[in-house]
């Protein structure tokens, strides 16, 4: 491995040291480069298909996402929509973007964990080959390579992509926009870098536009046209991202509500709400936005994901959650190096011309990395591991192009850049020691087999400044760097290769190492606590092999014999109590109050004018019942038929019951 990098490196210093890709280049793919430009991608490609796609049989289903994607697979309108419920009364409460390509793939390879992890591992593939575009244009071929390789190799990244989140195609997306921009000399590809921000506004709303301040300042600082021209130009590429965001909001608000399915996380069923109030506003404490006022639903019952508790200490938490060790050991251990690769890359840079591409790619990456680490700072519900795919991507190309940078000036420079890439190894091995410390009890070696190895590439590199041939004070040299990267890269890599061990590989979370046993288990424990939706009084019932317990199975063979006609075989006071009929059956179940239970749908009348249509006969009480559930549940025990079925609340209401009140 060291001796792969060290070639990967030194071929920049075997072409003068040029960093930069002459412009025009293609990349299209490495020809004219290195001879083992080629190869050393095809085995980057192959080792992130490996850490996205390893044991993908035994993949789990997401405790939310998978019954939408199961509802959105059997009907184009739940498609569309994005349905949680295959009945079509409720959206997920979220854009349904991103679940577009596994509802696709469950129609194609039938509805199984894998066929919802298959595109995210697509998409983490692409992710990693269009990085390496976009720094190989913008770089060089070695700064491409070593990008790629290191966005691979990062914790958050190898756990992203095996997940069922909205992370993955939003990642890729916001990649391609960036790529896109890198090569806009002219309108045209401006224009698609519009589109696929637009596109990424579909998989995670309001947080792709958060990566146009990095995009459009590399246009106007750099673009090879009069500021009037880029200027024009940059509005006509927002007009466009702005009607493809818009593209599905547009389509709910112009369609009736009678004709598509209520939209989740809102009290005013407006997509609007939904995206602007419920999937941002209220996601920032510090704002003090009363949900109300945004027309959706408070913040704090979602799921209980706002931590609590007010004042200085709370706020300084918050701030420095990026740096903490859940979030650190899952992407930051470039940090340092990244930091430095983005300063010296801007200040040495600083007298070249407006134009010059190599200054404009430090500047993209660093204004990136900056926006949306702020972001994920700032918001109340920014920790979720998988959110980090993002941030992974401006740090693994300012190591890349930072790498070398530094290795240019250790072996061209004779002032203070010559002490760049000893300080860059020094300080990202000894954050990598800190971190790893933090978990002393797994790969308790790593730490200190980082720091040996970063001993000796100082060594090797001091080495190869003594008087001795030149060509042997080179060869050292190349040794040296390629020990350092190792080191650098290494805790990385080795938490990141525990997404092979069965025991760290399938979090859900878009983590590796010993915070995705912690975030699995709390995963289970949260499906656990759920009461089942048949009554199972603790849960002590055998599971069968579909996934329904012989209480839950005995109440669906009970709702499907008797459904006589109706729309829904049942109604659930909780979007929890219908998950398992849903995600295993298919069924037709109504989740009144969606998934914070707050949405206020159906209303009581609504509910009422269901049962009298016979449209709905049955309904399943229990779990955790809030608005509207509560008082439609109050309802139903005062006019609805309990069904003696064991361990089940299951109540029949007449169409006649409901037809006779007003």
């Amino acid at each position: 491995m060291v001796s792969t990098t060290a070639a990967i490196i030194a071929s920049a210093q075997r072409t003068g040291g040029r960093l930069l890709a002459r412009p025009g280049t293609s990349g299209r793919s490495p020809v004219g480069g290195p001879a083992h430009a080629r190869p050393a991608l095809l085995a980057i490609l192959a080792m992130a298909a490996l850490l996205f796609a390893w044991d993908i049989q035994h993949s789990g289903y997401h405790a939310f996402y998978a019954q939408t994607a199961r509802s959105m697979s059997e009907s184009w309108k739940g498609f569309l929509f994005g349905s949680f419920d295959p009945g079509n009364s409720i959206t997920i409460d979220k854009l349904p973007g991103f679940l577009w390509p596994q509802a696709l793939s469950a129609r194609i390879f039938g509805f199984h964990p894998w066929a919802l992890t298959l595109p995210q591992v697509i998409e983490g593939v692409l992710s990693v080959a269009v990085l390496y575009r976009a720094v190989r244009r913008w770089a060089g071929e070695s700064a491409g390579l070593l990008a790629a390789g290191a966005f691979a190799l990062t914790p958050a990244v190898a756990g992203l992509f095996r997940t069922q989140a909205e992370d993955p195609a939003f990642t890729l997306l916001v990649l391609l926009a960036a790529d896109a921009t890198l090569r806009a000399a002219r309108l045209r590809p401006l224009l698609a870098a519009g589109i696929w921000v637009g596109l990424g506004f579909q998989a995670k709303m309001l947080e792709a536009w958060a990566v146009l301040p990095a995009l459009g300042l590399l246009y106007v600082v750099s673009a090879p046209a009069v500021l009037r021209r880029r200027l024009a130009h940059l509005a006509a590429a927002g007009a466009v991202c702005l009607a493809v965001s818009a593209s599905w909001v547009l389509l709910v608000t112009l369609t009736p509500a009678k004709d598509r399915p209520y939209v989740d996380g809102t009290t005013n069923n407006s997509a609007i709400s939904q995206v602007v109030g419920y999937n941002f506003l209220t996601r920032f404490s510090s704002l003090g936005i009363d949900a109300k006022d945004t027309g959706s639903v408070a913040a704090q019952t979602m799921a209980g994901t706002v931590p609590k508790g007010p004042g200085a200490g709370h706020a300084a938490m918050q701030w420095a959650k990026m740096v903490g060790p859940s979030l650190a050991s899952q992407v930051g251990w470039l940090y340092p190096a990244a930091a430095l690769a983005a300063v010296c890359g801007l200040v040495w840079l600083r007298g070249r011309p407006r134009t010059d591409p190599l200054r404009a790619g430090f500047l993209l990456w660093a204004v990136w990395l900056a926006t949306y680490f702020l972001v994920f700072s700032a918001g109340a519900v920014g920790g979720h591991t998988y959110y980090m795919g993002v941030v992974a991507v401006p740090l693994a190309a300012l190591f890349g192009a930072g790498t070398v940078q530094f290795w240019r000036a250790w072996r061209n420079g004779s002032g203070a850049r010559t002490w760049a890439l000893p300080v860059a190894v020094v300080t990202t091995v000894v954050w990598s020691a800190v971190v790893a410390g933090q978990y002393p009890t797994f790969l308790p070696w790593l730490a200190p087999a980082a720091i040996i190895l970063g001993a000796g590439a100082l060594a090797l590199l001091t080495l190869s400044r003594t008087d001795g041939a030149e060509g042997a004070r080179r060869r050292v040299a190349v040794l040296g760097l390629g020990l350092a990267v190792v080191a650098m890269l290494g805790p990385s890599a080795a938490w990141a290769a525990s997404v092979l061990d069965p025991a760290y590989g399938h979090s859900g979370m878009g983590s590796a190492g010993p915070v995705s046993t912690w975030h699995h288990h709390n995963a289970r424990q949260r499906t656990l606590s759920a009461p089942p939706a048949a009554g199972n009084a603790g849960g002590k019932a055998r599971k069968s092999t579909d996934g329904l317990d012989e209480d839950q199975q005995r109440l669906l063979a009970y709702t499907r014999a008797h459904q006589d006609g109706a729309t829904y075989l049942f109604a659930t006071t909780s979007w929890r109590s219908a998950a398992a009929y849903i995600l295993y059956a298919g069924a037709k179940v109504l989740p009144m109050g969606g998934f914070t239970g707050a949405a206020p749908t159906p209303t009581g009348a609504q509910f009422r004018h269901l049962v009298a249509t016979g449209r709905l006969r049955y309904v399943v009480l229990g779990g955790v019942v809030t608005v509207p559930g509560r008082t439609n549940a109050e309802w139903v025990r005062a006019h609805c038929i309990r069904v003696p079925l064991p361990t089940s609340r299951l109540y029949h209401c007449s169409p006649r019951s409901a037809a006779a009140l007003p």
